[in-house]
């Protein structure tokens, strides 16, 4: 199932006045050439008013918040539902929508206000798209090809290499669920995975809750992670691959998209595919031999002498990028 992008409409003709507006600015002197800011103290404000904050957390009320953090200036961030008239933008997270569409403005949309769609659920995990049907300008999602692409998590390179450290290892194995189902194709590879090697599992479903302190401590302690994601999609590459694996210092064996789409966001060396092994017998077996192999084992972090992960949790600095 593919992102809905029948919903955005198209607005070409302010594109073309834009970019034709940008050369004449350009060329304005003929001896040399001028580059105008888009926009000056004087200048209305662009406003991004996020309608419903994602999953009711704490919302930002400071108008400012795009200069004082971001160093933006002349953008106002704000959940003011009072300020829909003056919005530029209106962004709106789709789970406070799926369900109920009443949430959706009932104030007649202004002429040239933008609406943005946002979502970091997987097609498979998003309900009630029809009736969304033509509201939207504009998507923030996961996927590199939205108008706004917020992934979970990149590698940012380092200002100079350096050493690699590694935590030491304890244990083979480990994954760590909160939503576990004995049908999905993740809890049967799990399941006949673990007939051929031992893998710790952790979590609310299996009573063996972890808390979000121990989380990453505890998963150091073993050479892989699984980071089985709970649908298949392109670019559909969650916190488990970023967070749960890399920031804690165990090398991934990832079940996701293909592998060609994991190596569009990181290094071919730094984790393992289920799906580059014909059986889970051959996996586990590989795996086994790797954590006995130093040499071999290490080489799966030689991507971190070059970078460092950055996550993207942050709903503020996501719905800035809108500026």
């Amino acid at each position: 199932m593919a992102f809905p992008f029948h919903l955005i409409q198209k607005h070409r003709l302010f594109v073309v006045l834009v970019l034709m507006a940008a050369i004449v600015m350009l060329f304005q002197n003929n001896s040399r050439p001028i580059i105008k800011p888009a926009t000056s103290p004087s200048d209305d404000p662009v406003v991004v008013l996020v309608w419903n904050w994602p999953f009711l957390e704490n919302s930002i009320t400071e108008v400012n918040v795009c200069r004082d953090l971001y160093a933006i200036e002349n953008c106002i961030l704000t959940c003011n539902k009072s300020m829909f008239h003056r919005a530029n933008v209106v962004a709106f997270h789709h789970r406070e929508l799926q369900n109920n569409i009443s949430n959706l403005p009932h104030q007649k949309r202004p002429h040239n206000q933008k609406w943005l769609w946002v979502s970091l659920e997987s097609p498979s995990n998003t309900k009630g798209i029809h009736h969304l049907n033509g509201l939207f300008n504009w998507t923030m999602t996961y996927k590199r090809d939205s108008d706004i692409f917020i992934p979970y998590g990149h590698l940012m390179k380092r200002s100079q290499h350096t050493d690699v450290s590694i935590p030491e290892k304890s244990f083979l194995a480990t994954w760590v669920i909160s939503n576990y189902h004995r049908k999905s194709w993740r809890a049967e590879v799990h399941l006949n995975l673990s007939k051929y090697m031992q893998i710790d599992i952790y979590g609310k479903s299996v009573k063996k809750y972890l808390p979000k302190s121990l989380l990453l401590p505890t998963i150091s302690k073993y050479a892989f992670y699984l980071a089985f994601e709970n649908s298949i999609h392109e670019d559909y590459i969650t916190e488990k691959l970023w967070r749960n694996s890399f920031m804690a210092g165990s090398v991934p064996v990832v079940l996701g998209p293909p592998r060609v789409n994991y190596e569009k966001f990181i290094p071919s060396d730094s984790f393992i595919h289920v799906n580059d092994f014909p059986s889970v017998e051959e996996l586990a077996s590989f795996l086994k031999n790797l954590w006995q192999d130093r040499t071999g084992y290490e080489k799966y972090f030689n991507w971190k002498r070059h970078y460092t992960v950055k996550m993207h949790t942050n709903w503020t600095e996501r719905c800035f990028l809108a500026c």
